[in-house]
């Protein structure tokens, strides 16, 4: 009975350490598609106004810097400025010039803005994106740039991110770095919460089962930096620090992974939150939309896009979308919420 037992817990571990092997290596695979390259869209298929539109009136500073063994771009917007100098890091899927509606109106607030391409994103190099800490990674880089740069070095240092730039802006401040203020937007608290939440999204009561292979994942692929919390960094930091997200969140969910979830347990008594609960501009980014927008996508752009589905049967040639994409009205699409503009600047103004 004894041997019988033994050679049976030897078999049931062995099928438990067998199984998790390959419920790892699957879910490592799957992880390498989900976080490959963020590429700028085809400029035809899309309303957004890239650099070239903004070249004239915003000259910028192109530069580069090494996180890992990448070489990452980024540019520096409003080098004539004073204010100081906010390091500014972007959501995942693209670049920083999908923002640039952002920046070029915090540049004519006065500041000058270090804005650049994390790991596998737009103009720099990495054959993907890796994950939910690499942003954090590659701001604690950008930062030692700034630091040693001599256009840069001895200016106040502010910190902006957006969703995976959002976390690092507040992660971040676990290292030293000497910033003044940081403005945190749609951030997770830390990547296995996001990571877990983003499985349980997708595979309900069955996330359970993949969150070990997740959080295995995330530490065998970042080390030492897969488990920074915003949170603690808030609180080490001790500096003002603005956490805005939209109640209507469906990336980031605002009562489950944000930074803004943990709000009890922030400690530094500099910390400020605000929410955006207004109807159809609360979502991950949907508050940096001006109401007109608002309403003339719903009105217009909306109805443009289901007549054309309908008419092509969701599978609309490309000349048809370029004439579509070329009917938006620019003005409208690519403008920016002043409210949150002036949020930031007035945040970032008091704590100088």
């Amino acid at each position: 009975m004894k041997k019988a037992l033994k050679r049976t817990v030897l078999i049931l571990a062995i099928f438990l350490i067998v199984s998790f092997i390959i419920g790892y290596i699957i879910t490592a695979s799957e992880m390498k598609k989900s976080f490959g390259r963020g590429e700028y869209p085809d400029k035809n298929l899309t309303a957004t106004w890239f650099y070239d539109h903004y070249e004239n009136v915003y000259p910028r500073d192109e530069v580069s810097f090494q996180s890992g063994k990448n070489t990452l771009k980024g540019f520096i917007y409003g080098t004539d400025n004073k204010k100081g100098l906010i390091v500014f890091a972007h959501g995942i899927g693209s670049g920083h010039e999908l923002y640039l509606g952002l920046i070029t109106r915090l540049v004519d607030c006065g500041w000058s803005i270090f804005a650049y391409d994390c790991t596998g994103s737009g103009y720099s190099e990495g054959e993907g994106t890796n994950g939910l800490a690499q942003s954090l990674m590659d701001l604690d880089k950008a930062l030692d740039f700034a630091e040693n740069d001599i256009r840069t070095k001895n200016m106040d240092k502010y910190l902006l991110g957006h969703s995976w730039g959002g976390y690092a802006a507040a992660a971040v401040l676990n290292f030293d770095h000497d910033i003044k203020a940081s403005v945190s937007m749609s951030g997770y608290n830390t990547p296995y919460a996001e990571l877990a939440e983003r499985c349980g999204n997708s595979y309900g009561i069955a996330s359970k089962v993949l969150n070990p292979l997740v959080w295995t994942y995330n530490k065998i692929k970042f080390g030492n930096n897969s488990s920074w919390a915003a949170v603690d960094g808030i609180n080490k930091s001790g500096i003002p620090v603005l956490v805005i997200h939209g109640e209507n969140d469906e990336v980031i969910k605002y009562d489950g992974a944000s930074i803004i979830a943990q709000r009890e347990k922030i400690t530094n008594p500099k910390a400020e939150f605000y929410t955006f609960s207004e109807d159809k501009r609360c979502g991950h980014n949907s508050y940096f939309n001006t109401k007109e927008y608002t309403e003339y996508k719903e009105k217009v752009i909306v109805p443009m896009q289901d007549e054309l589905n309908a008419k092509y049967n969701n599978d609309v040639p490309y000349d048809e979308r370029v004439k579509f994409y070329n009917s938006i009205d620019g003005e409208l699409y690519n403008g920016f919420n002043p409210e949150l503009i002036e949020l930031i600047n007035s945040f970032y103004e008091s704590a100088a």
